[in-house]
């Protein structure tokens, strides 16, 4: 039967029948997994996202609020601003090493996602050998145990020797007062079953850990933050932690500090030399907080400050 055939009233009604089954298709509202894979000479690099946070960063970079929001708006961005929580997964071909887990439930629904992205990507929490964590703060932690229990069961966590004797001393727990206390918690509690099952190893001074992984001390953010350097086949990536929060802020001006540094002189200092030195080499960046996939290149913009190129979307071969 044709709608020719139909009355007027019947091709009416089946006109708006179709009208509004498509009309009635709920949004989906969700990405898609949020992995990104590419390759560093020999090494294969997985970018891990654990979803975003909102941040007030009008109120938490330390300068005028109207003049954030100025440099927010040319990147068409207003306060708070979804940020990236983000890990790298790192596979040498002989260890896989994780760098930073994420926030797991620590800073509320919309993160915790590292772990479903990592076994999207195509690997088990057990296949992980060693985990780097940039600073114990609980969005670079958090991942790392579940109710008491270890996620990655046969990794070594490696973190600085510096926040490791800040963080999960217990007096420091007890000291602390109100909110300030979540500070200690999140750490304790997520790297507290590594050290109790013997699988906790502090990083007391700048040193290979395992071929073609670096570490590299700059303090500033907390007394013992790390910034990790990925070398094969002389290509380079330096995996910054949080020497930076807000890319649309800080490239361009590298001064301009956070609430969240215990340093601000210092992670301000530690900020304008990595960025300097990655700009006058060329070789990779990846920053927790970058914006997923959170790795490219920086370019000094001729003003004293610099540019962000996110990396070229690649299929690794």
């Amino acid at each position: 039967m044709t709608t020719s055939t139909l009355k007027p009233w019947a091709v009416i009604a089946t006109l708006l029948v179709a009208a509004s089954a498509q009309a009635g298709a709920p949004m989906a509202r969700f990405q898609a997994p949020g992995f990104y894979r590419t390759t560093l000479g020999d090494f294969e690099v997985t970018v891990l996202n654990d979803g975003t946070l909102d941040l007030p960063v009008d109120k938490l970079l330390k300068q005028p609020a109207d003049k954030t929001n100025a440099a927010l708006a040319k990147s068409f961005l207003k306060s708070p601003v979804q940020t990236s929580v983000n890990g790298f997964l790192i596979n040498t071909g002989s260890k896989l090493v994780l760098i930073d887990t994420g926030a797991a439930s620590l800073f509320g629904p919309t993160l915790g996602q590292l772990l479903a992205n990592l076994k999207a990507s195509g690997y088990k929490p057990e296949q992980v050998d060693e985990i780097y964590i940039s600073h114990m703060h609980g969005d670079h932690v958090g991942g790392l145990a579940s109710n008491d229990q270890r996620v990655f069961p046969n990794a070594i966590v490696r973190a600085g020797k510096l926040d490791a004797d800040y963080y999960l001393n217990p007096s420091n727990l007890d000291k602390a007062s109100g909110e300030a206390k979540d500070n200690f918690q999140g750490p304790q509690v997520s790297i507290g079953p590594y050290v109790k099952a013997g699988k906790f190893q502090p990083i007391i001074a700048n040193t290979e850990l395992v071929p073609g992984i670096k570490s590299y001390f700059n303090g500033g953010h907390t007394p013992g933050h790390i910034t990790y350097v990925v070398e094969s086949k002389g290509q380079k990536l330096v995996l910054l932690g949080d020497l930076l929060h807000v890319q649309s802020v800080q490239f361009e001006d590298p001064g301009v500090g956070i609430a969240f540094d215990s340093d601000s002189k210092v992670a301000i200092a530690e900020r304008k030399e990595a960025f300097a030195a990655a700009a006058k080499e060329g070789y990779l960046i990846g920053a927790p907080h970058l914006s997923f996939p959170a790795l490219g290149h920086v370019r000094a913009n001729g003003k004293g400050g610099y540019v962000f190129v996110p990396i070229n979307y690649t299929q690794p071969r």
